[in-house]
């Protein structure tokens, strides 16, 4: 790719940035004989075609977005093009790194640059909101700090633009999880203030080093943004009201844009802000000065920088939390995985993907229906005791298992020690899950479950959820359990949006410290065909 010229004007000279959905490369404009900055969605090689749709509808809309806003902390877009049947994005290219770079590099930032840095992320958010315009995914790494100083926001490729509804589908939850505000978990329409929560989380990680929700699982991670208080930041100093401000869970009670800019001008200035005291209760500090600051990137010096001292601040202990994990559970919110909103996942034994979150395609589960009358099961997961037109995977997460011929694998966690892989012939209508977790947190996988099933009949509010089944019982020699449960998927919920009565199960077993589950999940009225699939799958499953 590098050298390649793009519409006989932009030529690409190197990569200088990737992630799930594209690549950013540094181009050579040879009309105006600049340096500019090329955004190439790599994402669209790798999914289905109804995907790649909503993928290249999200990038125009993407240049719309930043189009709308003139701003001088907002990354400029100065022209789309299209090649190779994709979208490309030419932009101003800013000579610098990310804050999540700084971070990364440094371990903090210092209070008061966070503050002016979130003084300028707040007005670039101003005036996206004031042109209609919703950023959706602030984190640390859509902020962009230039060696000269200055602070650019970028990446509006999730952003909503208003009166804008034809992009993301309905019940969608998009952006980084460790950034979503509480109200968008809980399937609220985003506003404003939605933008200003996810600001004052990159503020908390810019001063800690550390994301103020972050657990060990991106469901736990998602359940602490709605149910926790974020920890006291440790180095915030002034700025430490204004993040505890942002973070408030209700969207009413957090600052508005103005009441926030006034904040982080003041927290900026080292000084406590005035209106702190309307949003978070009174900590009772001093101040005092240390000197002159040296700005690390300008290296302008300014004099007085403050320091905080808190006095009498007893810290309570720390809460105590069960990680919860969730191992074969469809659950609405362990959908949303990862970074984007159209989550990019390997297919099996390909370069390329699919995305068990999209609408309904292909043929359903039933078309090839259970087993063959020749084919006899055996209970010593016996490979070649599986129906004509199946196939084996030897997974790379740590076991195999035999499916039907065409199935597409996707990853929807691998993280701390859990390994989860989808397996779905139609996009998730009719999905086969397999969990590998090697640090689970309870003793027998029936503990497991069991927590489970109260978490979803009690808290998250399955619509319609009945149990049909819980009982522990032994499989292959080990403790284990069975699980069967039925609800009314709704089309906001994700993963499915194939709304309908569906049908699941769920069995897991313990062997030498590793947990390991085997779900399924269909539409109720094509449950005979998935649970007699379903035997086979579980007979053939193999560890290692």
């Amino acid at each position: 790719m590098q050298g390649l010229l793009l519409s006989d004007r932009y030529r690409l000279v190197d990569s200088i940035g990737s992630g799930g959905m594209g690549r950013v490369w540094r181009a050579h404009d040879e009309v105006l004989h600049r340096a500019v900055a090329i955004k190439e969605l790599t994402a669209a090689l790798y999914v289905s075609e109804s995907d790649q749709a909503v993928l290249l509808a999200r990038t125009r809309a993407e240049a719309r977005a930043a189009a709308r806003i003139n701003h001088s902390a907002v990354v400029t877009v100065h022209d789309v093009l299209e090649h190779d049947g994709r979208p490309w994005i030419v932009m101003e290219l800013v000579e610098g790194h990310s804050l999540a770079d700084a971070v990364k590099d440094s371990g903090r930032v210092e209070p008061r640059e966070a503050a002016r840095i979130g003084l300028w992320v707040l007005r670039a958010l101003r005036a996206a909101h004031s042109a209609g315009v919703l950023h959706r995914d602030i984190k640390p790494g859509n902020v962009l700090l230039s060696w000269d100083g200055r602070v650019l926001l970028t990446d509006f490729g999730i952003a909503q633009v208003e009166g804008d509804t034809t992009i993301t589908r309905t019940g969608e939850v998009v952006g980084s999880v460790d950034y979503l505000p509480p109200e968008r978990i809980r399937g609220h329409e985003p506003g404003p203030a939605s933008d200003l929560w996810a600001l004052g989380a990159t503020l908390y990680t810019a001063v800690d080093g550390r994301s103020p929700f972050r657990r060990t699982t991106p469901l736990t991670t998602m359940q602490a943004v709605v149910e926790e208080e974020p920890g006291e930041p440790e180095h915030a100093g002034p700025l430490a009201p204004v993040i505890a401000a942002l973070l408030q869970k209700d969207p009413a009670d957090r600052p508005s844009a103005a009441e926030a800019e006034q904040m982080l001008a003041e927290a900026a200035e080292g000084r406590r802000p005035n209106g702190a005291h309307a949003f978070v209760p009174t900590r009772q500090e001093s101040y005092g000065q240390q000197g002159p600051y040296e700005h690390p990137q300008t290296g302008v010096t300014t004099p007085n920088q403050a320091a905080v001292t808190p006095v009498a601040s007893p810290a309570a202990p720390p809460k105590k939390r069960r990680r919860l994990r969730t191992v074969a559970l469809v659950v609405a919110l362990a959908a949303v995985i990862g970074a984007g909103a159209a989550v990019v996942l390997q297919q099996f034994g390909t370069g390329s993907s699919g995305n068990p979150a999209s609408a309904p395609s292909g043929p359903l589960i039933g078309t090839s229906a259970g087993p063959s009358p020749s084919a006899t099961p055996s209970d010593g997961g016996d490979q070649r005791a599986v129906p004509a037109g199946w196939e084996r995977h030897d997974d790379p997460m740590g076991f195999s298992i035999s499916l039907p011929k065409g199935w597409k694998r996707s990853v929807s966690i691998d993280q701390d020690g859990l390994r989860q892989v989808d397996f779905s012939p139609d996009n998730g209508k009719h999905l086969v899950r397999v969990a590998v977790d090697t640090a689970p947190d309870f003793r027998t996988s029936y503990e497991h479950m069991t927590d489970l099933d109260e978490r979803v009949s009690k808290r998250l509010r399955f619509q319609g959820y009945q149990r049909l089944t819980l009982k522990e019982e032994v499989f292959r020699d080990e403790p284990g359990v069975r699980w069967e449960y039925m609800w009314n998927a709704l089309a906001k919920d994700p993963p499915h949006y194939f709304p309908g009565p569906y049908r699941a199960i769920d069995v897991g077993y313990m062997n030498d410290g590793i947990e390991y589950a085997i779900y399924a999940s269909s539409p109720a009225d094509n449950w005979d065909t998935t649970r007699k699939q379903f035997d086979w799958i579980l007979r053939s499953f193999q560890e290692g």
